[in-house]
């Protein structure tokens, strides 16, 4: 089955993740309609995919010949797309769960499951060859994880912009939001607890050049009976300091298990660890995540398969980075209630 699709908003993944992917996947997609700010990639894009340009996303959510709607950056209208959508009957795909306040989060949900659509929020990380690869080796080989560290060394941007800062959150923030959903699903348990430590000019955590948390996944109640995941995210390198940031870069992913050790570098390689040595795997020949995600995307309107956890995830990821920040202020470890 061909799903009749519209693009809202060309996000800074539509190059690299999702103009490919949708590509690769023209037996299974049909792009009839993009909606975006700019209307002169609006007009690029529907060119490309013979698909006509759409002036507001009410009307692209209206129209008849589109089945689903491919959310693909929050621009001004933030979660709206996704109220009209429910409204309409049809399916999202949202690629900016992340930059929805919480405020709104439980009246999105509500609205996704009177609808009964089918929902789906965009976790590249979760779903890249090298997680999947890891999840198989944690059940197979390497056991139940003990201890992970989680880097993202980024570059201090030129300026600051709408892109920058985004419309709730800072793309720091939501760079952190990311590793702390990424870690929750390798582990498969949520943390108990955060203690959270910044670096930064002032009291807005925008303005922060290092934030990093420790999340303790214990459930007796003592910290360190459990997995302890540490996240990181850094900006204290300028944009013209590029052989810097990329010099000797760390794992974005080490993970200490029962029985071995691994690391992941994302998209597609690992290297890992047990008792009989080394293992170097590249995983190039995987098809790239953008395909997985919008094939389970398919998967999930065609089986008339209802999911809308991920709303729940995006929020409690945010939930964890804002106890972070509070526990860094405080000077004490908090207690996570989710």
């Amino acid at each position: 089955m061909r799903l009749r699709v519209g693009l809202i908003g060309l996000g800074d993944a539509w190059e690299t993740r999702h103009r490919p992917a949708l590509l690769a996947l023209r037996d299974r997609f049909e792009v009839r309609a993009v909606c975006s700010e700019v209307a002169k990639r609006a007009q690029q894009a529907a060119d490309e995919f013979s698909a006509n340009t759409v002036d507001g996303f009410r009307t692209l959510t209206k129209r008849p010949d589109v089945d689903a709607v491919l959310m693909l950056s929050p621009q001004w209208y933030g979660p709206l797309p996704i109220l009209a959508s429910c409204e309409a009957g049809k399916a999202v795909y949202c690629a900016a769960a992340l930059d929805i306040d919480p405020q709104q989060a439980k009246e999105i949900r509500k609205k996704v499951e009177d609808s009964g659509i089918a929902f789906m929020a965009e976790f590249p990380r979760r779903h890249a060859p090298a997680t999947l690869r890891l999840k198989e080796l944690i059940a197979t080989r390497l056991g139940a994880p003990r201890l992970l560290f989680c880097h993202e060394r980024l570059l201090v941007p030129e300026k600051s912009n709408g892109a920058v800062y985004g419309r709730h959150w800072p793309l720091a923030m939501r760079d952190l939001m990311e590793l702390v959903d990424w870690c929750r699903y390798v582990v498969g348990q949520e943390p108990t607890s955060v203690v959270g430590v910044r670096h930064g000019a002032g009291a807005n955590p925008a303005d922060d050049d290092y934030q990093m948390m420790s999340l303790d996944f214990s459930t007796t109640g003592i910290p360190g009976e459990g997995p302890i995941a540490q996240i990181s995210c850094g900006r204290y390198m300028p944009a013209s300091w590029r052989d810097a940031v990329y010099f000797r870069p760390p794992s974005s992913l080490q993970v200490c298990c029962e029985r071995g050790i691994a690391f992941v570098d994302l998209p597609s390689k690992i290297v890992w660890f047990d008792e009989a040595g080394q293992h170097v795997e590249s995983l190039d020949s995987e098809r790239p995540v953008g395909e997985q995600l919008l094939t389970m995307f398919h998967r999930a309107v065609t089986s008339l398969v209802r999911k809308a956890s991920d709303l729940d995830d995006s929020h409690r990821a945010l939930g964890v980075v804002l106890a972070a920040q509070a526990s860094s202020l405080q000077g004490a470890r908090l207690r996570l209630e989710f």
